[in-house]
């Protein structure tokens, strides 16, 4: 019996051991979640693999034999080595379209994911529904893709910043999102949603941005959005919402930004509204069917500016309109207001502003001058205009008998040693591929020569800009060009690849860039439909190129000939600076230059023009004249400006439209519906401020870059204001572009999502940070 028993026990406990050993032989077999993540990761890549971010998607992969949490865009918790954020850039293939990836459902294998972060990848399709349920999710950004579908039901409760705007999703805005309390970013603009606005999401206590514009949203504003009392920033505009604007929007106290404009609101403007002028920024009410008179109180306070729109309403009644004035770049420049009826300006208050006025003969109060002091006037002027013709018909003659002496006569070409473009360059090659200089193959003219288009070899092409021998600044131009771009190279400069000079001939070889200049495409316009991304980002390449030249090269340089026609595009619209004929090296001790004056009119800086020193404001300023001109119908020096006299231009357009309240008709046609709105207001504010008298209050090249969001469009740019988002946003934005070789960081969970929830909104210096 005894002996049964202990049988028995044997055979239970050998049962037990073996039930373990086949446990832990299956828990070893089993992937860890760190391995379930690798694997997840390499699923999402199948999808995401034709859409944006293909450089760092080309670096997921299992043979590197790289752990997955070095990954560009992935970050993994530094203790269990889960993934917890994932942030690709957006980066459009070339030719500017981009790939038609989707989401994968094994995204929602990252059970531990915080950020999701994949701005104008490309993606089409739907967003997953399993992304929903991942209940650590604080940070979602699809923003500038192709999704379409409706919005969940439910949401994850520790939802902190959505961002889908820019899709084409549909249906209504979920009652669901009412339920996560710690949401304070919610975009979902530029989509196709309809139905109301929710009266649920007036429980979200914590929410500080509320972007719905442009949707097909109806019914008014509920009531109880008004309990939100962190907001900073409504954007509702684009909707087809009617009924009266709700009444206590003046209880929003930290509310800074407010846009209604494009709707169907009928009624008269709050009374109360003019309360917010102590915190409001930006206020657009036009476009609506808003009547009876304009608030009193509805006026910027004489210590800050405030935009206000107005118009294209039934409103009526006086209104005190301040003037838009130069003042320095850490004030905001535009004010806006027009409504129907009588204006009556109010004289700036600020000795230093410059006010665009327009005068008439007879008018009093102008201290005008007796008829001796225009004699003596005039003749005075006859007397240095004659004494200058005779100074310059000297020097003239003087250099015309001067020759260099040392010039070579033999045909060959100087090519730079860092320059290899898989051909020979020769002087023989060059004279063949032009066709002898043909005017065939000619593809501009300049003022000291013409640029031709010349095929060295099979598929390589260059452009070969030849100096007319004889002209006066030829041989300054040449060497000027030679003595800057010989020495730089930069992304978004002219590249010079060599050059020949002899008695008989002088000419420049640079990269050939075949989408031609800007002023050509400024021209163009009209005839292909134009992105506002693009021209944001003709912009941004530019204002690298001067920020390089004025702050990182060795010496400075000075370009003083900045224009459209200086600008030269390839075929994805990338820009390129060119012309360095007039161009001056600074020493670093140097702030200026004392110089016979150059450049063109229209686009050289006032104080350059009065006293011939020329610093690197005078490139700001022509800088601000081409942002002008890019983003309006007009030329530096429009024919349309001769109604107002002499020394009017597109700056005094530009500041006598903000004045009178018609700021949308200075921007080309379709481009006020295309774009957003504070991008473009802040895009004419920087402009403005590039092209102020004041040398002090123009900003910097590189204050100017700063104030320029990499991405191009203001609901993507990263807005820092913590050391530690600054490490996360630099991360994000480099991860992609990191050579293998180099170890990326290891972040801690909370710093990278801090740093997401930086993405946001900015209306550079019109807004305070606390709205993105």
């Amino acid at each position: 019996m005894a002996f049964r028993r202990r049988s028995t026990l044997c055979s239970t406990t050998a049962v037990v051991l073996l039930a373990l050993h086949l446990l832990l032989l299956a828990a070893s077999c089993a992937p860890s979640p760190s391995q379930e993540d690798r694997s997840a990761l390499i699923q999402l890549k199948t999808g995401l693999a034709s859409g944006s971010g293909d450089d760092a998607l080309r670096r997921w992969s299992l043979e590197s034999g790289a752990h997955h949490c070095s990954w560009p865009g992935v970050t993994c918790d530094a203790r269990s080595r889960r993934v917890v954020a994932l942030a690709l850039p957006p980066r459009p293939p070339p030719g500017g379209r981009r790939g038609s990836g989707e989401l994968s459902p094994a995204l929602a294998r990252l059970t531990e994911i915080k950020a999701i972060s994949f701005p104008s990848a490309g993606l089409r399709g739907e967003i997953p529904p399993q992304v929903w349920r991942l209940r650590h999710l604080q940070v979602l950004n699809l923003a500038g893709n192709s999704l379409r579908g409706r919005l969940p039901a439910t949401f994850p409760e520790g939802l902190e910043s959505l961002d889908l705007s820019g899709n084409r999703l549909s249906g209504g805005v979920p009652p669901g999102l009412g339920s996560c309390a710690a949401l304070r970013r919610l975009r979902l603009s530029s989509n196709s949603l309809d139905g109301t606005i929710p009266p649920q999401i007036g429980k979200l206590a914590r929410l500080r941005v509320l972007d719905l514009s442009r949707n097909r949203l109806t019914g008014g504003v509920p009531p109880e959005l008004l309990h939100c009392g962190g907001l900073v920033k409504i954007d509702l505009s684009g909707n087809l919402l009617h009924g009266r604007l709700p009444s206590g929007l003046e209880d929003l106290q930290n509310l800074t930004f407010l846009a209604l404009s494009g709707n169907n609101f009928s009624g008269e403007i709050p009374s109360g509204l003019g309360h917010l002028m102590r915190s409001l920024q930006f206020l657009n009410l036009s476009s609506n069917s808003l009547s009876g008179p304009v608030p009193v109180d509805l006026v910027a306070p004489r210590n800050r500016t405030v935009i206000i729109l107005l118009d294209n309403n039934r409103l009526s009644g006086e209104r005190e309109t301040t003037h838009a004035v130069p003042v320095p770049s850490s004030v905001s420049v535009v004010t806006i207001s027009s409504v129907k009826g009588h204006l009556s300006p109010v004289s700036p208050t600020s000795t230093t502003s410059r006010v665009l006025t327009d005068t008439t003969p007879g008018t009093p109060g102008g201290g005008g001058l007796g008829i001796k002091e225009i004699a003596a006037i005039a003749s005075a002027s006859t007397v240095i205009m004659i004494l200058l013709i005779a100074l310059i018909v000297f020097i003239c003659t003087r250099k015309r008998t001067q020759r260099p002496s040392n010039l070579s006569f033999r045909k060959e070409v100087k090519v730079f040693a860092d320059v290899d473009i898989g051909a020979p360059l020769t002087y023989e090659a060059v004279v063949r591929a032009t066709g002898n200089f043909n005017a065939s193959n000619c593809i501009g003219n300049g003022g000291f020569g013409a640029t031709y288009r010349a095929e060295v070899a099979p598929g390589v092409l260059v452009a070969i800009k030849r100096l007319a021998i004889g002209k006066q600044h030829g041989m300054k131009e040449f060497q000027a060009e030679v003595r800057t771009l010989g020495q730089c190279r930069h992304p978004n400069l002219v590249t010079l690849l060599g050059y020949h000079i002899s008695d008989s001939e002088m000419f420049l070889i640079y990269n050939y860039l075949p989408g031609g200049n800007l002023e050509r495409f400024i021209q163009e316009r009209g005839k292909r439909p134009i992105s506002w991304r693009r021209l944001h980002k003709i912009a941004l390449d530019v204002a690298r190129a001067l920020s390089y030249m004025h702050d990182e090269s060795v010496p400075r340089i000075l370009h003083r000939d900045v224009k459209p026609n200086n600008i030269l595009l390839d075929n994805e619209c990338n820009a390129y600076l060119s012309d360095f004929g007039l161009a001056r090296l600074l020493r670093n001790s140097e702030t200026h230059a004392t110089t016979d004056v150059a450049g063109t009119f229209g686009y050289v800086a006032p104080e350059y023009a009065m006293t011939c020193r020329v610093s690197d404001k005078a490139d700001v300023y022509s800088y601000g004249v081409v942002l002008l001109e890019l983003i309006s119908d007009k030329k530096a020096l429009d024919p349309s400006f001769s109604p107002y006299g002499n020394g009017f231009n597109i700056v005094s357009w530009a500041i006598k439209l903000i004045q009178r309240g018609r700021v949308r008709e200075f921007f080309f046609e379709g481009l006020w519906e295309k774009a957003p709105h504070d991008d473009l207001i802040e895009f004419l504010n920087l402009a403005v401020q590039c092209t102020q008298e004041s040398l002090a209050a123009r900003p910097t090249m590189k204050n100017v870059l700063g104030r320029l969001p990499a991405k191009g469009v203001s609901s993507r740019g990263k807005e820092v204001r913590y050391n530690k988002e600054v490490a996360a946003v630099n991360f994000i934005s480099s991860a992609a572009s990191s050579p293998p070789r180099q170890k990326i960081p290891q972040l801690r969970t909370e710093l990278l999502v801090g740093g997401l929830l930086g993405l946001g909104v900015k209306l550079g210096q019109l807004l305070p940070p606390a709205i993105c």
